[in-house]
């Protein structure tokens, strides 16, 4: 059985050679999605790895704005056409790391085949409702003109509220960039959305569709059963605010304990002894130099 990572990274060449190194394995390809606007000559080194791709689609990426959810499946659709052997397609982030050796994630996922692992919540759920203004209001995010937000402003004072163009709740959770698919589901994925030119225009003009949109569409769709609700990381939301805890040696324990297979995210400008620690006692190897 193959299973192959999608990595979207924008910055840390070293620290994303670290992840490449501790993803290692014969039936693991590593595909690598770097941001249109990082310069690619940092990240050369690590192109004569053996299993590892950097994807022929190259987009953009606006934090919180469509780019993010169509960049994922505009990547998915490559996967699928350059590796027709792989079962699973799992989204990283240059920042995440292993929490388990490669061969425990592939064991686990060979008992599970056709299943897919995404955490979200129902749309009465406590995450949907502070934010559903994410798909009722209009968001400029992917514009850069002047005065975006007094047009955003009008925009939303003016018109009545959006609603997404999809039959059934709406489903989404801070965890849902992040997620593992089974070949069918991500072949779902790909198409529904390449058959749906209304909701991307609809998506164009919301925020963070990547924590709702994909979630929404599997979960109302024929595959809903077989998604677990399970996104198999573990992330540290409970400082708040908008983006996770950076992991460090402190949080060893919680990751050791955790059950989980990826954590995210990490820095290793900010702590790097938390990656040797889980090099030595998690993938039993030793820190490997990169570069």
């Amino acid at each position: 059985m193959k299973i192959a990572h999608l990595i979207i990274a924008h910055k840390g060449p070293q620290q994303l050679g670290r992840l490449l190194d501790a993803l290692a394995h014969p039936d693991v390809d590593c595909y690598i999605h770097l941001d249109r606007k990082t310069d690619a000559a940092p990240f050369n080194f690590l192109r004569d790895r053996p299993r590892v791709y950097f994807t022929r689609t190259r987009n953009a990426i606006t934090w919180g704005g469509y780019s993010q959810t169509r960049n994922t499946v505009d990547c998915l659709r490559e996967i699928l056409t350059r590796n027709p052997a792989c079962e699973f397609i799992n989204v990283l982030s240059g920042q995440d790391y292993p929490l388990v050796p490669p061969a425990q994630v592939l064991a686990f996922l060979a008992g599970r085949r056709g299943e897919s692992f995404l955490a979200t919540e129902p749309s009465d759920g406590a995450w949907w409702q502070a934010n559903r203004t994410r798909a009722t209001r209009y968001h400029l995010t992917e514009f850069s003109f002047p005065g975006r937000y007094l047009v955003q402003r009008a925009l939303n004072t003016l018109l009545p509220e959006r609603r997404l163009p999809l039959d059934g709740p709406l489903y989404g959770g801070p965890t849902c960039s992040w997620f593992t698919l089974a070949r069918a589901t991500a072949r779902y994925v790909v198409d529904f959305m390449a058959a749906n030119p209304r909701l991307h225009r609809f998506a164009c003009l919301t925020w963070g569709s990547d924590e709702f949109l994909l979630p929404t569409v599997l979960l109302n769709s024929p595959l809903a059963a077989s998604v677990r609700n399970d996104s198999l990381r573990y992330i540290d939301w409970r400082a708040g605010g908008a983006t996770p805890k950076m992991l460090t040696s402190a949080d060893l324990p919680a990751l050791l304990s955790s059950g989980r297979f990826w954590a995210r995210k990490f820095d290793t400008c900010h702590d790097a002894s938390v990656l040797d620690a889980l090099d030595s006692l998690v993938l039993g190897r030793q820190p490997i130099e990169v570069g």
